[in-house]
């Protein structure tokens, strides 16, 4: 099992800093790079066992707030032509944090537990 949880962080680690490259069209490119590099980094270093895991939890609770600031007022899906492109963008982008918080939580318990 713990060798599937190192494959699943590099994984993981690659699937942020692609995305983090896939912002690069991104008005808002700063704040995603920060998040997405940060998410590769983090998931770098729960593979290698080097951060406790209180480091997990506090960018998993960041990840879930950020989620409900972006949240958009009226939820019109995640498909281009489903809605206005403002409240699908941000109903995307609110899901992409959950899923960070997500899997940071998971490296949390992990780690407290090994």
């Amino acid at each position: 099992m713990k060798l599937f949880f190192k494959i699943f962080a590099f994984v993981f680690a690659l699937l942020c800093l692609t995305s983090a490259y896939l912002q690069l069209n991104d008005p808002d490119l700063l704040l995603w790079l920060c998040i997405y590099i940060t998410s590769g980094i983090v998931s770098i270093l729960f593979a290698l066992n080097r951060l406790p895991y209180q480091i997990y939890l506090v960018l998993s609770i960041g990840y879930v707030i950020g989620a409900f600031l972006f949240w958009p007022e009226t939820f019109e899906g995640v498909t281009i032509g489903g809605g206005e492109i403002s409240n699908i963008e941000h109903a995307r982008e609110s899901l992409g944090l959950i899923i960070l918080a997500l899997v940071m939580l998971i490296f949390g318990i992990r780690t407290k537990t090994n």
